[in-house]
């Protein structure tokens, strides 16, 4: 059975109205932590951002020692900052800079996951800066012909799918500059790190389930399934995704980072592809999951593989 330790730590982001309390997003997450018997502190999220890592850690305490995070996501150059400025109070994050860049932008985890994912590439560029079409033709020229998809090293926008996402033809190099220069303008000062293409890939949804799910490891093993948090229904094909873990898994523990998800999600042809990684700390939680499954990932010291639906319950 897993245990709760009384002295996990978690950061997380202050309300932006009220410095004494979460924000409201992490609100019930932070409560459910110190009902676990752990510790919630906070941290000013918008001076981070704004480069003021000292700012943003003046409510933790001197001598705080081990440090998660859970809160909205950070550049991984401004997270290096946080994890300096704490360790001049005595504290530091569980996951390192290092680690947490390896698992928050594409090109820290791609190589370890090839062959899980869709064939992809990446160009560095400044927020602001649409690369050059001949540049980003060289690059679409490296992955199979058809369809792709245009992201940053962090997020795509989906939800302007047409526009600044999807490309019918990567062998047309004017469609292909058009809608990553409408990425780059809708991404703004957010784009991070630079511009990914990626294959596209046909996807299905199972019946009466999560289109994608999931997958949130702790020290390289499987702690909890859910569904992804824009899925409708949270219902989540436990069975066939723990079925499809296994290479899942060897590639999470090569990636050597502490507090890993994974984004599962079946193909045409029957196979679960890894859509996504991230850093845990910055992964959120389907709506209708209880957070104390969440709060469980942290402070449990037994690897569990649990599927976390409405109610908090896992099966036997």
């Amino acid at each position: 059975m897993a245990t709760t330790t009384a002295t996990t730590t978690v950061l997380y982001c202050r309300d932006p109205l009220n410095e004494r309390r979460a924000d409201a997003h992490f609100a019930a997450e932070a409560r459910q932590l110190r009902a676990a018997g752990g510790t919630a502190l906070l941290v000013d999220h918008d001076a981070l951002l704004a480069g003021d890592a000292e700012r943003a850690v003046t409510r933790v305490p001197d001598g705080a020692g081990a440090l998660w995070y859970r809160g909205w996501m950070i550049p991984a150059g401004r997270y290096a900052a946080l994890d300096a400025a704490l360790r001049r109070r005595g504290g530091a994050l569980v996951v390192t800079p290092e680690a947490y860049r390896r698992a928050h932008e594409l090109p820290g985890w791609y190589e370890t996951f090839a062959g899980l994912t869709p064939v992809s590439g990446w160009l560095p560029a400044e927020p602001g800066v649409v690369p050059d079409p001949e540049g980003l033709a060289a690059l679409a020229a490296g992955l199979p012909p058809g369809a792709g998809i245009v992201k940053d090293y962090v997020k795509s926008r989906k939800h302007e799918w047409d526009e600044a996402c999807y490309v019918p033809d990567l062998a047309d190099p004017a469609a292909l500059h058009r809608v990553v220069a409408r990425f780059v303008e809708l991404q703004g000062e957010f784009l991070a790190g630079g511009v990914v293409v990626r294959a596209f890939e046909h996807f299905v949804t199972p019946e009466a389930a999560a289109a994608e799910v999931r997958v949130w490891w702790r020290d390289g093993a499987p702690r909890l399934l859910t569904a992804h948090p824009d899925s409708p229904v949270a219902v989540v094909p436990e069975a066939a995704v723990e079925a499809a873990l296994a290479p899942v898994r060897a590639a999470v523990q090569a990636l050597g980072c502490p507090f890993v998800t994974t984004d599962l999600a079946l193909r045409a042809d029957g196979v679960w592809r890894v859509v996504e990684v991230g850093d845990g700390q910055v992964s959120d939680l389907h709506r209708e999951v209880d957070r104390a499954a969440l709060v469980g990932l942290l402070t449990a010291d037994q690897a569990l593989l649990r599927t976390a639906g409405p109610s908090g319950t896992t099966p036997a």
